[in-house]
């Protein structure tokens, strides 16, 4: 078994997708995970799979949308995937303000069209990069009225993309390594 980190999206905002984490723990572990552990009420999950990462997102797709009745995209990531997300930060200097500081995780690596389309001088203050299927992002002034926010969507990068700060990225890293 491998400890992997699971990222649903869009969970318990507001009214919507109400997923409670006992239940979704009890889930995990009716498809065969251990150690299944939560984060917070937004959708992370650290657990132990048999499967490979992208199987693991599929079968916990799978299986909220049947048990749970809500159909959410999912997101995962081994521990050692996500230990190279904390560790490649190019933003080190922004880690004392970790709400402010986001890591958008990509069910793909995005086509380099769609990174090449991306201006940095466009979303000044705030910064980015690109790394594979993580996409860095600095805020500096909040995630509020953030243009760059808006443009880290599915529609516009084509693939799934899930938000994190960098205080829930690091707790996650800390559970799956502890």
């Amino acid at each position: 078994m491998a400890i992997q980190i699971a990222l649903l999206r869009g969970i318990n905002l507001g009214s919507r997708n109400r997923v409670a984490m006992p239940e979704l723990r009890e889930m995990c572990e009716g498809l065969g995970h251990a150690d299944v552990r939560t984060l917070v009420q937004s959708g992370n999950v650290v657990l132990d799979a048999k499967t490979k990462p992208a199987a693991t997102a599929k079968a916990i797709g799978k299986a909220l949308k049947g048990e749970l009745g809500i159909e959410v995209p999912v997101v995962v990531r081994s521990r050692a995937q996500m230990r190279k997300v904390v560790d490649a930060n190019p933003f080190g200097e922004h880690t004392g303000k970790p709400k402010l500081l986001l890591v958008t995780f990509l069910s793909e690596k995005p086509a380099k069209r769609v990174v090449d389309g991306f201006d940095p001088a466009d979303f000044e203050p705030e910064r980015f990069e690109v790394a594979g299927r993580e996409v860095y992002s600095w805020h500096p002034g909040g995630m509020q009225r953030s243009k760059l926010g808006r443009a880290l969507v599915d529609k516009r990068l084509g693939v799934v993309a899930t938000n994190r700060n960098w205080n829930t990225v690091t707790k996650l890293v800390e559970m799956a390594e502890g």
